[in-house]
């Protein structure tokens, strides 16, 4: 599977680290898979493309589906932060518009920011890298 993740239970935590070629399905099913769960409501995620080769979007049009459909499952959460590593320019675009169209929706509740290197995503996120 092309997104691949982990959650920190202790640093309420998911990170999630796409491989290979990207497609919208490998987006839409790690958000429904992973934030269905109930016990990660409010916790924070760090999503790191920086290993992706590629992404196959059929449209950008499933990028507003896709930030849509992750406000909609923020219904009853915490408020709490996403942020994007995206060192390739593609990719950073397209984590930009998700940026925008998820602050437009009001049901959004987490906030996102879209950075170029995973340091700056955990300053960002007030948390420190871990020994793997």
């Amino acid at each position: 599977m092309p997104i691949e993740h982990t959650v920190d239970h202790e640093r309420r935590l998911v990170v999630a680290r796409g491989r290979g070629i990207l497609t919208d399905r490998d987006v839409f099913d790690y958000q429904r898979g992973v934030w269905s769960r109930p016990e990660l409501a409010g916790y924070d995620e760090l999503v790191d493309m920086s290993g992706i080769e590629g992404i196959d979007l059929p449209s950008i049009e499933r990028v507003r589906e896709l930030a849509q459909l992750s406000a909609a499952m923020d219904a009853d959460a915490p408020p709490s932060r996403l942020a994007i590593v995206a060192p390739k320019d593609y990719a950073f675009a397209l984590g930009r518009l998700y940026e925008a169209y998820r602050g437009l929706d009001d049901r959004s509740r987490k906030q996102v920011s879209v950075f170029r290197w995973v340091k700056d995503a955990l300053a960002w996120l007030g948390t420190e890298p871990r020994a793997t």
